[in-house]
């Protein structure tokens, strides 16, 4: 149901097990982080009933204020997950677990809970969740980009970028 190999890019069709594991996963991040984490939200493609994703679990993290990031770094480590230094995402600390490390199955975003990141993420999964015709774009998107990067991640991520940052900016509107 979840992982993906590193180095690798692949959609898989929605899997209605999905919400149950980030709610496994959110008691287990609650108990680890405890009031470090103002807020856990299951995020990303994998948060969206009917649209294709890869099979990792992004998950938002807030805190507050966004140097207790690093405050979560041992409890993460401690949960399996590993501090992904490069990840290149402004403003996210990214941690990452998975099979041996060889295969993600989770993603943790610690973000600045309330911040433009926090509010946009959400705001853009609430956004499909609710209008079919933008997850039939994204989804379209998302498959340009997956032919374009089989195989890095990044350059994926890259591709879908500009759609997400506008539809973020129609959003806040």
């Amino acid at each position: 149901m979840l992982g993906l190999r590193h180095r690798t890019n692949r959609l898989v069709p929605y899997h209605e097990g999905w919400p149950a594991a980030f709610v496994a996963e959110r008691q287990r991040l609650i108990d680890a982080l405890g009031p470090l984490a103002l807020g856990i939200e299951h995020y990303g493609s994998t948060a969206v009933p009917g649209l294709a994703a890869k099979p990792i679990l992004d998950i938002l993290v807030g805190v507050s204020p966004l140097e207790n990031w690093q405050l979560c770094q041992a409890p993460l480590i401690g949960l399996g997950y590993d501090y992904a230094v490069s990840a290149g995402v402004a403003g996210h600390y990214i941690f990452g677990r998975g099979r041996d490390l060889t295969e993600r199955t989770h993603l943790v975003h610690v973000v600045l809970f309330g911040g433009e990141s926090w509010v946009g993420n959400l705001a853009f999964r609430d956004a499909l969740r609710a209008d079919a015709d933008l997850r039939e774009a994204y989804l379209r998107v998302k498959q340009a980009a997956l032919e374009a990067a089989p195989d890095s991640r990044g350059r994926y991520n890259e591709l879908k970028q500009d759609f997400i940052t506008r539809t973020k900016r129609r959003l806040a509107g």
